[in-house]
């Protein structure tokens, strides 16, 4: 009977990991670049005395879904979105390099370039300042480029270009925070080929329908295992109760 209890123990927590990988995507459904968690559940051997043939269920974190989102028009001059493969290179709370395709940028008080989310946006030589202007262009090559100020339109000025990498994601780890790092810590390379789109936003990968269809089957899931717990319950009572009438 504890048999029976660990393995539906076992298989309601690990549905319960699964569920909160789920839920995580689906709160990011509207997430500008966001990229999906992928989850699967793996049969593991259960160590001990006993059947080699017992198992148990667990749910780990496969990697993440790498395609891209839809790319959607805002006619604002300071969205841009990555054509194809690549990342825009920030600068992370704690001073390090790290990646995003989310690229809803803004000017700071300071007159740094960031993301919607408060990070740097990295340039060639480190975080880029925009002095007041009225107007500003981002090239596909991620170059910046404004009117300053009190200047006419056929007077421009670049003021740097965004930093752009594609490492391979083999080699891509994401944190905490939702930004992406190499697993070994350094920076990549700025990569030519890694194009841009001004006022363009990409949307998130996830599969909103997918998702609710998936929450729905693993409540299910965990709803069947809690039930088994209960069954194996009901047995060991009886089992209890027919021992002492013997």
């Amino acid at each position: 009977m504890d048999r029976m209890l660990y393995v539906a123990m076992s298989g309601a927590k690990e549905t319960l990991r699964a569920q909160g990988v789920n839920n995580h995507n689906v709160a990011n459904a509207s997430t500008t670049g966001f990229r999906a968690d992928l989850a699967a559940f793996q049969s593991r051997a259960v160590d001990g005395t006993g059947w080699a043939s017992r198992v148990y269920a667990t749910n780990t974190t496969t990697g993440w879904n790498h395609h891209s989102g839809a790319l959607l028009s805002t006619g604002r001059d300071l969205d841009i979105a990555i054509n194809g493969e690549g990342w825009l290179a920030v600068q992370s709370p704690d001073g390090s390099e790290a990646y995003t395709r989310a690229g809803d940028l803004g000017i700071g008080a300071d007159g740094l370039l960031r993301t919607n989310t408060g990070q740097l946006v990295l340039g060639d030589s480190g975080p880029i300042s925009v002095p007041p202007y009225t107007s500003l262009f981002v090239a596909r090559d991620g170059s910046v480029s404004i009117v300053p100020q009190g200047q006419d339109a056929t007077t421009t000025a670049t003021v740097g270009r965004i930093k752009l990498v594609n490492p391979p994601r083999e080699d891509l780890d994401r944190g905490a925070d939702g930004l992406f790092r190499l697993r070994d810590g350094t920076a990549a390379p700025a990569d030519a080929a890694v194009q841009v789109a001004q006022a363009t936003l990409e949307s998130s990968n996830v599969n909103a329908a997918e998702s609710i269809v998936n929450m729905i089957e693993l409540a299910r899931r965990f709803e069947m295992q809690v039930k088994a717990i209960k069954t194996a319950e009901q047995n060991a009572d009886s089992a209890t109760r027919l021992m002492r009438m013997g």
